[in-house]
């Protein structure tokens, strides 16, 4: 499970670059019940936070990198992101963005895996990350889809010290492996990773890619909300035993997220 007390190696923050802010806040304000609060609106700059029950949950800011496709970036939480970005370069990753400070919020940095994969850092500093975790409307899981697990296991863990437990997916023959933060049991997992070929990554033009998982009270409400408001559904809702009722969506820009009610919801 993910919680606030954001420990090293913990999702802790995550923000939508969308080419339009505004059609985004209206998308996940009808889907998850999200209220958009903008930061300012200018050619330099636009974007804001997200709310739920006046919590903050993520971010939005406009897409601005040239040929970049509208995803979510999601953010780890480190103690010295200067040490992490040397981490990334010494594990063969690439540095989108160098360690830079946020007033005193804190300090970020983005960075691409060996295989292309985008993920980003957060060191805070009077701000932690975002309000409200595992529960309905708010993130609940982070998921790398990746062509080669096991490489991307030996630079994760090379960077975060993430532990990895694998296990065998209904069906039989495909593994997924669990993603808990350094030196934590089991139940601190908040994440997990999954080997698909590249035609599978196609969202991605081949390259892996993070995404986020958000609770949901009602799995099936939820796909009816996205389709409503000019979404569309990549796979379910399907159950899945022990974990609950979820489906891959698409917002109308192509971001990637998937919505899940638990079974312990």
């Amino acid at each position: 499970m993910i919680t606030t007390d954001f420990v090293p190696g913990s999702p802790c923050w995550l923000d939508l670059g969308a080419p339009d802010v505004g059609a985004a806040a209206a998308f996940y304000g009808g889907v998850l019940g999200w209220e958009y609060e903008s930061m300012g609106e200018s050619e330099e700059m636009e974007g804001g936070m997200f709310r739920k029950d006046g919590k903050i949950v993520a971010g939005l800011g406009k897409l601005t990198e040239e040929g970049a496709r509208s995803a979510w970036m999601i953010y780890y939480s480190v103690t010295d992101a200067d040490a992490t970005t040397r981490a990334v370069e010494q594990a063969g990753g690439t540095v989108r963005v160098a360690p830079m400070d946020l007033d005193d919020w804190g300090r970020m940095a983005q960075y691409s895996d060996p295989l292309g994969g985008q993920f980003a850092v957060w060191q805070p500093g009077t701000n932690k990350g975002v309000d409200l975790v595992d529960k309905p409307g708010s993130l609940s899981w982070t998921e790398l889809y990746t062509s080669d697990a096991a490489a991307a296991k030996e630079f994760y863990g090379a960077v975060f010290g993430w532990q990895f437990s694998d296990m065998e997916l209904p069906g039989g023959g495909d593994t997924y492996a669990l993603i808990t933060p350094a030196g934590l049991p089991e139940e601190r997992m908040h994440g997990g990773l999954m080997q698909l070929s590249e035609a599978d990554l196609a969202l991605a033009h081949g390259r892996p890619y993070w995404h986020p998982v958000f609770a949901v009270d009602d799995c099936d409400a939820a796909v009816a909300k996205v389709t409503a408001s000019g979404g569309n559904i990549q796979m379910g809702p399907d159950d899945a035993e022990g974990v609950g009722r979820l489906a891959v969506c698409l917002d109308p820009s192509n971001a990637d997220f998937v919505v899940l009610a638990p079974v312990n919801g």
